[in-house]
């Protein structure tokens, strides 16, 4: 087994959703040892925004390349700002190629990478529960949802720590979180 681990929080140490995706990782280690893990902090090593250039750059093939190669990717990341952060869309970017991850065809849209395990340590600021008024405004989890599914990933799992920039919440909804991703199925 493949595994390609994400992290995209410019937090560092302080990052929620860096603890949430190193336990899914950890997890994942824990029930096949002889998983080879791939991991590609985009914070730290971010990849540059898309032009025509590094469209077909070396860097822009690996990163594809590792993506199709992966059988289960782990994704750290926050919401910033209602949606994910630029460098993990700059990362989407290099795995959404026509022809690689997806094709048109006369019945429409076809992913081409279904068969992957997808795992999003999501960290939010806030809570954005379905029917409130603030649940318009989350971006992170919808969008990385559809991007998956529109390349043939049905399995997307969230494991979220929402209230995350509130003092009396945080340490308990990152604790819920890493637990609910140290009891990730195989």
């Amino acid at each position: 087994m493949k595994i390609l681990h994400l992290d995209t929080s410019i937090n560092g140490d302080a990052s929620a959703s860096r603890r949430i995706s190193a336990e899914a990782v950890r997890r994942l280690l824990s029930q096949h040892p002889e998983a080879e893990v791939i991991r590609r902090d985009l914070a730290e090593a971010p990849l540059p925004h898309l032009t025509l250039a590094e469209f077909a750059s070396g860097e822009s093939q690996a990163a594809l390349a590792e993506f199709k190669a992966a059988d289960v990717v782990v994704i750290g990341t926050g919401m910033y700002n209602f949606t994910i952060p630029t460098q993990l869309k700059a990362w989407i970017d290099r795995i959404l190629i026509a022809g690689q991850t997806f094709r048109y065809s006369e019945a429409g849209v076809e992913g081409l990478a279904g068969g992957k395990r997808v795992i999003v340590a999501l960290a939010r600021g806030g809570y954005y529960p379905e029917g409130s008024p603030m649940a318009p405004l989350e971006h992170a989890e919808t969008y990385l949802r559809a991007v998956f599914a529109f390349i043939g990933i049905d399995t997307v799992e969230i494991v979220a720590a929402d209230g995350t920039a509130l003092p009396p919440a945080r340490d308990e909804s990152i604790s819920r979180a890493e637990e609910r991703a140290a009891s990730l199925a195989a």
